[in-house]
């Protein structure tokens, strides 16, 4: 059976030449975000349209019965489909539009992946899914977005920096 992630048949745009700085920037973007200093997380854009956000997620995500609470599922998919497709952009921020979720298991503590890419959308509106896989291996959770181009020059943006 193929991996849901294999399904679509839509392909990413080749890479292009400085597309890599690009990567590096949006990177470098994410690390410095506030938000992301409530996380212990790495992140590491491999190509156009992928995405992988590895977590650590303790105590401090649980809900009242033991388990991560959904909105650390949410922060984990939204933000490896959002940087899947930001990736594609290379002068403006997207904007998180709409998001739907959908929790398979429960998740305790521990190293969790977050893997996103870009489904379709090449101009303004974008898609793109994201998987979140447990220290177990196993499928915590996905989520498919939209995702819309902003008037927000990713240049102007503290930490975006692609060397350039």
């Amino acid at each position: 059976m193929p991996c849901w992630l294999d399904v679509m048949s839509s392909t990413p745009p080749e890479a292009s030449s400085g597309q890599d700085a690009h990567f590096r920037a949006l990177e470098s973007l994410y690390r410095t975000a506030p938000i992301n200093h409530l996380f212990d997380s790495e992140i590491e854009i491999m190509g156009p349209g992928k995405c992988d956000i590895w977590f650590n997620v303790d105590e401090r995500h649980l809900h009242a019965a033991g388990a991560v609470h959904g909105s650390a599922y949410f922060k984990m998919l939204d933000d490896a489909a959002f940087y899947a497709v930001n990736s594609l952009v290379t002068d403006r921020f997207v904007l998180t539009t709409a998001f739907n979720l959908l929790f398979t298991r429960p998740i305790q503590p521990g190293r969790l992946r977050a893997t996103g890419r870009w489904i379709s959308g090449r101009k303004r509106i974008y898609v793109g899914e994201a998987r979140l896989i447990d220290a177990d291996g196993e499928e915590a959770g996905r989520g498919t977005g939209t995702f819309m181009r902003s008037r927000i020059p990713l240049a102007g943006l503290p930490g975006y920096s692609n060397g350039a």
